[in-house]
C-alpha cells in the first residue's frame, strides 16, 4: 500500500538530505556511511569492507536491510513457513488496512518512533566508537 510521503513527519537533524532530486544517495554519501559502518564494527576508515558499501548503499536509498535471500523468506507469510499441524489450514481474520498503517500494521507514529531509535543507535554506536579509537 503507497502512503503520501508528506505524511511521514520525519525530521532530519544534522542531515544534508540525500542531495539529489531522485532521492538516491551521492557516491560521496555512500562512502561517508560506509566509513562510519566500518568505524562501529571496530576497523579503521581505511578497512571498509564490501559488505559495509551494500549496507550503506541500503541504508541511504530506502531498501531492504535483509540480504536477498533473507528477504525471500521474509517475504512469504510466516503461516507458510511452518506449519505445526499439517492439513489445518485455518482462517485469516478480515482486517481493514488504515492509511496511517504500513503493510505490517504499525501506525505513522510507531514508525516514527521506530525510525528515531534506530537513528538514536546508530548515533550512539558511532560516538562509542570514535571515543574507543582515541582512548587507544
Amino acid at each position: 500500500m503507497k502512503t503520501n510521503p508528506s505524511k511521514d513527519g520525519a525530521f532530519a537533524h544534522n542531515t544534508p538530505g540525500t542531495g539529489t532530486s531522485t532521492g538516491t544517495a551521492t557516491p560521496q554519501q555512500i562512502k561517508k556511511r560506509a566509513v562510519e559502518l566500518a568505524i562501529i564494527n571496530g576497523r579503521s576508515a581505511l578497512q571498509v569492507f564490501p559488505t559495509d558499501w551494500a549496507q550503506a548503499k541500503r541504508e541511504l536509498n530506502g531498501k531492504d536491510d535483509l540480504d536477498p535471500q533473507t528477504a525471500k523468506i521474509e517475504a512469504i507469510p510466516e503461516s507458510e513457513r511452518w506449519d505445526p499441524v499439517p492439513g489445518t489450514p485455518g482462517r485469516k481474520a478480515r482486517t481493514n488496512p488504515s492509511e496511517d498503517e504500513d503493510a505490517e500494521g504499525r501506525s505513522t507514529n510507531e514508525q516514527l518512533v521506530e525510525k528515531g531509535v534506530a537513528q538514536a543507535e546508530h548515533d550512539q554506536m558511532l560516538r562509542a566508537a570514535k571515543k574507543t579509537k582515541k582512548n587507544k
